[in-house]
């Protein structure tokens, strides 16, 4: 069977206010993005090819003692698009897993998200969640029909490893590495990179 992914309307995102690259002002979309009325469940085929529609995809960035994880998308990466790029992110569709087609609201989304992470990687340590930014980039074939919630964990120490194959490359590294590495970077992680220090002072 066939999965179907999380979206909202395309015109939603417009009214709002569309935007590229990152918006701080969180409790301006998420809510209402958020909100039973205005997202569904479409299979993920057409969601790919539709610009009609935002497929909403949390990004969760990892840090520890001022310093993120970054890992590299293996060749079997689901997302071809993105393999081989470094990142900064984890980050996945949501899906209505075995429920059926229903709405998400912010408790469900949250259950989601921490759900996808630990998918991907094994957590071995408590962390905070903060929501800290939108992202949106309409420049690539893959980010017109995304739309990215950053989140940030904040981790009380680096016991993280992976779970999927797809991850290679696994490390905490400071800001100036990560800013050396930039140019191997996916999209959306060379965003996050150059906004790293207000992205940072805003999960405290």
């Amino acid at each position: 069977m066939e999965e179907n992914v999380l979206v909202i309307p395309r015109p939603l995102f417009d009214q709002l206010g569309a935007f590229h690259g990152l918006n701080f002002d969180v409790e301006k979309y998420l809510p209402a993005m958020l909100a039973r009325a205005n997202n569904h469940f479409m299979p993920r085929s057409r969601a790919e090819t539709d610009p009609g529609f935002k497929q909403l995809i949390p990004y969760v960035l990892l840090v520890h003692g001022g310093r993120v994880l970054s890992y590299v998308r293996g060749k079997k990466a689901g997302e071809q698009r993105l393999a081989s790029k470094a990142s900064i992110g984890i980050g996945g569709h949501i899906n209505d897993g075995d429920e059926g087609l229903f709405t998400l609201d912010a408790d469900a989304y949250n259950e989601a998200v921490r759900r996808e992470v630990c998918e991907e990687l094994n957590v071995q340590t408590k962390f905070q969640n903060h929501i800290v930014a939108l992202l949106n980039d309409d420049t690539t074939e893959v980010g017109r029909v995304h739309l990215g919630v950053v989140h940030i964990f904040t981790l009380e120490t680096d016991a993280v490893q992976k779970r999927e194959a797809m991850i290679t490359n696994l490390a905490f590294l400071t800001r100036d590495e990560l800013r050396a590495r930039r140019d191997q970077m996916e999209t959306w992680s060379q965003i996050c990179v150059d906004a790293l220090d207000e992205l940072l002072a805003r999960a405290v």
